[in-house]
């Protein structure tokens, strides 16, 4: 058994190999910004074990195949109230079998097929486990394009081809002391203070932007094209209802569902949820910028 650690999100993980596995660490290159020697103090958020002997449960209820935007997963209930997954690439490929139990906390996975196959498959399974393990934590993965700049954190999110990518290029090309974080899912942590923080993640989309950063969130901006250039700030029912669909969730488990809608409340509670209207120009940048420090500089 090999086993390392990594802190992501300020939350400690582990991932073991057993000898029943060819898979190894350099399926993972996007976590080697986030490695860490083991911290007895520190409380583990998951372990996940790589065992190819692992066979799928017999009793289990089909719950939904949903579209990740580079394959699809079949979610299945198991009897003791754990989840199986099946998790497939664009090509339909099976490339990981993940059994899940005890609130996320110890799961395992078998690989299959090639380098490509393997490293897809176990980079799926364990962004869907931190994704879930983290709701219990007041910590989110969320679908956005992130940026600092002086001192806080801007994440940009919208439904996939609107252009927060392209938003947050703009402010790297026309804005000064702008730097990139994540350009797809980085994470939301309310931190024991009460304080909302930014992190860097091992999940970046097609961008290789893997950073091991920390930055007090400034605010949360929703991208929707437009005519014009105009940012608005979001009321509370607007702001949870443009939220909501950029975090990872699982709507049918009340419990978890839960967690993260408690979460998302104290979020629009602490920071300003807004919406850009927005072309896909400087003026974009420069707009969206203004406002968002008008409005982070308010809320302090």
């Amino acid at each position: 058994m090999k086993e390392y650690n990594f802190t992501i999100g300020g939350h400690g993980i582990r991932i073991q190999f057993t000898d029943n596995t060819e898979s190894d660490i350099t399926l993972l290159p996007s976590f080697m910004p986030f490695t860490c020697k083991e911290d007895k103090n520190e409380e583990t958020l998951f372990t996940l074990t790589v065992d190819d002997t692992l066979r799928p449960e017999p009793q289990k209820t089909l719950i939904r195949n949903f579209d990740t935007g580079n394959g699809d997963t079949a979610v299945y209930l198991l009897s003791d109230g754990g989840y199986q997954y099946i998790i497939r690439d664009i090509h339909g490929r099976s490339c990981c079998l993940l059994i899940c139990h005890n609130e996320f906390r110890n799961c395992k996975c078998a690989l299959n097929g090639n380098w490509t196959m393997r490293s897809f498959g176990l980079n799926d399974a364990l962004m869907l486990v931190y994704a879930f393990a983290g709701a219990y934590q007041k910590t989110l993965l969320i679908h956005a394009s992130c940026i600092s700049y002086k001192g806080k954190a801007f994440p940009f999110h919208a439904k996939s081809g609107t252009g927060k990518s392209t938003h947050t290029s703009l402010w790297m090309k026309y804005i000064e002391e702008v730097e990139l974080m994540n350009d797809d899912n980085p994470i939301v942590r309310i931190e024991a203070d009460g304080q909302p923080y930014i992190y860097g993640s091992p999940w970046s989309g097609k961008t290789p932007c893997y950073r091991n950063v920390k930055v007090r969130l400034g605010a949360l901006t929703r991208i929707e094209r437009a005519n014009d250039n105009h940012l608005e700030r979001e009321p509370v029912v607007q702001a949870f209802a443009s939220l909501l669909p950029a975090c990872s969730s699982m709507k049918w488990d009340s419990t978890l569902y839960n967690h993260l809608c408690n979460t998302l409340s104290d979020l629009i509670a602490s920071v300003p949820v807004c919406t850009m209207y927005c072309k896909p120009d400087e003026e974009a940048a420069r707009v969206s910028c203004q406002r968002l420090t008008e409005l982070t500089q308010k809320a302090n």
